[in-house]
């Protein structure tokens, strides 16, 4: 797959006792191939460039470019009511959430 070092079999035991398991599913041979296939991996993904800063992706925002921290008006409770009918007393009604069985 690629032409990183092979994994020898010390390297092997000692990945198998940090990482807790044993290969008694299948042979060390096997186990050992697919070892050197995930380290292959790695080697592919080292070719890509990764020097930009990730963080730049994100868009960014200034402390100037925000709104004004103003408080304004809301809405009179007149204009709520011409919202929806299921506005009563202050309170909008709304479907039960939780019942029996929730």
């Amino acid at each position: 797959m690629s032409t990183h070092k092979k994994i020898d079999e010390e390297t092997l035991n000692n990945l198998l006792y940090l990482s807790r398991l044993s290969p008694e599913s299948t042979d060390i041979e096997t186990l050992k191939k697919q070892v050197d296939d995930i380290v292959g991996y790695f080697d592919i993904l080292s070719k890509y460039d990764d020097s930009e800063n990730p963080y730049d992706a994100y868009p960014s925002t200034t402390a100037e470019a925000l709104r004004d921290d103003t408080v304004v008006l809301g809405l009179d409770i007149t204009d709520v009511k011409k919202v929806t009918e299921e506005f009563m007393d202050g309170y909008f009604q709304v479907p039960k959430v939780l019942g029996a069985g929730a």
